[in-house]
């Protein structure tokens, strides 16, 4: 996956840095992108009968905006507090890497959605998620994201209750280990027969 950790050359008095409360949407630009600082962002449209469709998750040196996606509506929601810098669209010179991104994300999470059964999508987006936005702790790596089970279910197009069961049976067959605020230790080498 391209990382878009990588500096660039857009004068920095033209980028403008702001703080978000968690829960809270970035605005939506056609003319500029954000560019994650620290916390994570969460892009979704919603379908006529109100269901949402996850479209990505963000974190720290990723770029989100309006102007990289056609779907109507697009909500770019803060999972964290936020620190996110706005920059002009024009001035952007890594658009490629931006785009490359963003496609090869949303690859990643469609494959994770075929999947047929939720256990199995679940434990998938949960070993994504500590791979792209992970750190190592002792028991495994830790998902510090506080992501809600109505999170997770909207992200797999299943129901909070089920998401519920489900990490319910993660943690006790010993996959993971739910911490408070929604954080969740994923004990990676406990979870291979779920990559077979």
């Amino acid at each position: 996956m391209v990382s878009l950790y990588s500096s660039f050359a857009t004068p920095a008095s033209t980028n403008t840095k702001q703080v978000f409360t968690r829960r809270s949407f970035l605005p939506e630009h056609q003319n500029s992108l954000w560019k994650i600082e620290t916390g994570f962002v969460r892009t979704y449209t919603y379908l006529e009968d109100g269901t949402t469709v996850a479209l990505g998750l963000w974190g720290r040196g990723d770029i989100v905006s309006k102007a990289l996606s056609k779907l109507q509506p697009y909500q770019m929601e803060c999972l964290t507090k936020v620190e996110a810098t706005s920059l002009p669209l024009e001035d952007w010179h890594h658009q490629t890497e931006t785009l490359l991104a963003h496609i090869q994300q949303a690859e990643e999470l469609m494959v994770i959605r075929s999947y047929k059964k939720v256990d199995t999508m679940l434990i998938k987006l949960l070993a994504w998620l500590s791979k792209k936005f992970g750190s190592e702790v002792e028991k495994g790596r830790l998902i510090d994201m506080r992501l809600t089970h109505e999170d997770l279910a909207e992200m797999l197009g299943s129901t909070r209750v089920t998401i519920t069961r489900v990490l319910g049976q993660f943690e006790q067959e010993g996959l993971i280990d739910r911490l408070s605020l929604h954080r969740i230790v994923l004990r990676e080498e406990d979870i291979w027969y779920y990559e077979i």
